[in-house]
């Protein structure tokens, strides 16, 4: 099966559809809310350049890749317009997740072998759980990474401080800012 994307790279967008409603939700919700921009921005730029993109999220035991009815089980007053804005569009793939790696029991490595995917940027939320697990597995599936430090967030920032060093140091990741990364 041949890709129809010509970039060899993916956006993958981790947990951003999310009801906000547990112990420091609140606080999960405002740093997500500083990175919506920079992150809706790096979407269109990649879809400028035909760069798939792909939202894994969490299941909320719908267990069912349906974006449009897990952002309905999601909403509520917190949480409306952040999620009318990051929702995914018809044409981004949408995957769920059963535990904090958007690798571990999904069907994300096959979908990015067929479309011949070598390089990720990894975003969203949290950047101390999901997104680093997510990057620690796919550095260890060879995958080169970006993580850009301004479309990742977590409840602390000095944990997602520490998971974006890691992920520079440990997983040789490009983590500078989203409006830096290359398209051409």
């Amino acid at each position: 099966m041949n890709s129809k994307h010509s970039s060899k790279r993916a956006l993958l967008i981790i947990d951003m559809i999310n009801h906000f409603q547990f112990k420091h939700g609140e606080v999960l919700l405002q740093h997500s809310e500083c990175i919506l921009t920079p992150l809706l921005q790096l979407k269109a730029k990649a879809k400028q350049y035909d760069t798939p993109v792909i939202y894994i999220n969490d299941h909320y035991n719908l267990w069912q890749a349906d974006f449009q009815k897990i952002i309905k089980i999601c909403q509520n007053n917190l949480n409306n317009d952040f999620l009318k804005a990051i929702s995914p569009e018809n044409n981004d793939y949408f995957l769920i997740k059963p535990k904090h790696s958007a690798f571990y029991g999904t069907a994300l490595h096959t979908l990015l072998a067929q479309l011949h995917v070598t390089e990720l940027i990894i975003t969203g939320i949290a950047g101390n759980i999901c997104v680093l697990f997510t990057a620690n597995d796919a550095y260890m599936r060879e995958y080169s990474l970006i993580c850009p430090e301004d479309c990742i967030a977590s409840v602390d920032q000095q944990d997602n401080q520490y998971a974006l060093a890691m992920m520079k140091h440990v997983l040789k990741a490009n983590i500078n800012k989203s409006n830096t990364i290359p398209f051409d």
